[in-house]
């Protein structure tokens, strides 16, 4: 009974053979747009289909080189599964491409500064300080243009050395998607 199963998977895997899965192209794993571009290829003259997670939404042909682009793919916020199938003049279908993942966020981050606080004062013996606090886990964090040590929970921490009188310090934290947010702190040193 086993051989009757491997021969019809066998012959299954024959018959679909005929027409290779296209490739799409990752170019990015994570955006702030609500739609993108996806290329990719195939064989020439097939039409290919293009799913976003799991719902048909468009069909391209390809170019005489096999090459394929879709336009204004619509993302939905979050996590977006994006595959093809390729078609032949016959309709005979393939198998799904390679899959690939795009996060749609648009929504600022979340970002804090415990320390040091808006407006404190330091003495003259005090010539540094450590800025720290919070945002999103895998956030990417500068604080004056420098990247912070971040950990997997969002907490960060920079240490900046003070100069006489005021002193500016901008925080600035940015997602996978491009999505940022600042936060400035002015503190004093005495001279």
């Amino acid at each position: 009974m086993a051989g009757n199963k491997t021969d019809t998977s066998t012959k299954q895997s024959n018959s679909a053979a005929f027409i290779s899965p296209p490739t799409l192209n990752q170019t990015y794993e994570a955006t702030n747009s609500a739609t993108v571009t996806i290329s990719g290829n195939a064989l020439e003259k097939e039409k290919i289909k293009i799913f976003v997670n799991g719902d048909e939404i468009d069909t391209e042909d390809t170019k005489d080189d096999g090459s394929f682009h879709f336009d204004n793919v619509k993302l939905q916020p979050g996590q977006n599964v994006i595959k093809a199938k390729a078609e032949n003049s016959d309709k005979k279908e393939s198998d799904y491409s390679n899959e690939i993942s795009i996060t749609f966020a648009n929504k600022q981050p979340t970002l804090s500064i415990d320390s040091p606080s808006d407006g404190q004062n330091f003495s003259k013996d005090q010539s540094s300080v450590v800025v720290s606090g919070k945002t999103d886990s895998g956030n990417r964090v500068t604080v004056n243009g420098f990247w912070a040590i971040t950990d997997d929970n969002g907490n960060y921490s920079y240490t900046i050395q003070l100069s006489g009188g005021d002193n500016m310090i901008k925080v600035v934290s940015t997602d996978s998607a491009g999505n940022s947010v600042e936060k400035d702190r002015k503190v004093t040193r005495s001279q």
